[in-house]
């Protein structure tokens, strides 16, 4: 029991951090901003862009904003970059909620079994003239499975919804650096074909 109370408290520990970290998520969500950068990329204006997301933890615009400062490198692959730093802050500890799932009703059937093979330890000793201490035995050992299926039932839901959250800020991040990406190219276009004429 004492791994499977591990197991307990370390999956409360992290869905309550996760929690915490998805409601500070939502309070950074500021659409009209990401739609200001936008419309401000139209035209190029990157110093109001600037003074505008300054300072800002919302995670589009930090990848909005990687994607303008290496816009004369490779503006795609800084925000791919960018995106992919955020997608690990999302993923973090949710390999080991998904540890615990597995883990935890395997460490109960452990129990379960060991406490059987004690039960019938008992009745090789001393018979089966003491029923009552071999059903016992029997039923304190199954407490273990019952508490490893309810942790990971427990953690599976709150894993569920982690990943789905995880998925839907990874879809708007592509939606965005997708617009971002189009809006670039429509301004630089005219640009490229004025040099195009001079030369």
């Amino acid at each position: 029991m004492y791994p499977l109370l591990f197991c307990s408290l370390l999956s409360l520990t992290i869905i309550i951090e996760r929690s915490l970290f998805w409601i500070g998520v939502g309070m950074r969500k500021n659409q009209k901003l990401v739609d200001e950068v936008l419309e401000l990329s139209k035209n190029g204006d990157w110093n109001s862009i600037r003074e505008k997301a300054a300072g800002s933890k919302n995670y589009v615009i930090r990848i909005l904003i990687s994607g303008i400062l290496h816009r004369e490198f490779s503006l795609i692959k800084a925000m791919e970059s960018a995106a992919a730093e955020e997608v690990s802050r999302m993923r973090k500890y949710m390999g080991v909620l998904d540890t615990m799932i597995t883990v935890a009703p395997l460490l109960g059937i452990l129990g379960t079994v060991t406490g059987i093979i004690e039960s019938f330890e008992v009745i090789g000793a001393s018979g089966i003239n003491t029923p009552k201490a071999v059903t016992g035995g029997i039923a304190q050992a199954l407490i273990t499975t019952a508490s490893g299926l309810a942790i990971a039932i427990i953690t599976v839901f709150p894993y569920n919804y982690f990943n789905s959250r995880i998925e839907s800020a990874i879809r708007i991040m592509e939606k965005y650096a997708t617009s971002f990406e189009i809006v670039y190219e429509a301004m630089i276009a005219p640009l490229e074909r004025e040099k195009g004429d001079a030369k």
